[in-house]
This record gives structure tokens, C-alpha cells and sequence, in this order.
């Protein structure tokens, strides 16, 4: 099992996308500078470990700074792509994250974080 906190306040990835243009001027979406900006912070809270290639239940807990109402299912998914991006895990498709039992939404206006715990399956 692993344990780790990054210590910043949880953001969607899906919430926090803008149209951007290729070099052809094809318009394309991408993620907002807001949200790149936590990618790159975030890396600093990821454990130092061997990348995870075996099944493996994510939980998460995203303690938010606002009482707002977010969806869930977009905090993981920005949160498996961060820690597919830092290579915690090796994949984040359904044979590496069989679950993500557990995860939910909390709130914490003072210590906006997520709680994250990988455990084998």
C-alpha cells in the first residue's frame, strides 16, 4: 500500500480546458493554463517509487476549498493523469486501475488537498 497528500487545492481537468489552435489553425482542446500549472505543481507531492504495471484500486479523497459542487468522476481522471504523467502508475487504463473504490468529495476551506492511497489488488 502506498499513502500520499498533494497539497494543493483539487481541480477537474475536464472543467478547466480551453480551444486552442494547431499549426494548421485546426482548433483542438486542451487543458487551461490553470490546470497544467497544478500538473507541474503536483509533481513535487509524488512518491518516489518504481512504476505501478499491476492492478491496483486508486482512493481518493479531494477536499475542496468551497462547498461548490463538483463532479467526481473529472477530479480522478485529472488525478489518474497526473500520476500517469509522473509515473506512479504505468497506465491508467481498466487493467492497471481495476477501482477507484472509496474516492469521494470532502471539504476543507483551510487545507484544500488530496488524500490518495494505492493499494493492490
Amino acid at each position: 500500500m502506498m499513502q500520499f497528500t498533494i497539497l494543493l487545492p483539487p481541480i477537474s481537468k475536464k472543467n478547466s480546458q480551453q480551444i486552442l489552435r494547431r499549426k494548421d489553425g485546426r482548433p483542438f482542446i486542451g487543458p487551461s493554463q490553470k490546470y497544467k500549472e497544478y500538473e507541474k505543481a503536483a509533481g513535487s507531492f509524488m512518491p518516489k517509487v518504481s512504476t505501478i504495471d499491476r492492478t491496483v484500486n486508486v482512493r481518493a479523497i479531494f477536499y475542496m476549498p468551497t462547498h461548490r459542487i463538483v463532479d467526481l468522476v473529472n477530479l480522478q481522471e485529472a488525478l489518474l493523469d497526473v500520476l500517469v504523467k509522473y509515473r506512479v502508475l504505468d497506465d491508467d487504463n481498466c487493467r492497471i486501475v481495476v477501482s477507484m473504490d472509496g474516492s469521494r468529495v470532502d471539504y476543507d476551506k483551510e487545507n484544500p488537498r488530496t488524500e490518495v492511497e494505492i493499494t493492490e489488488v
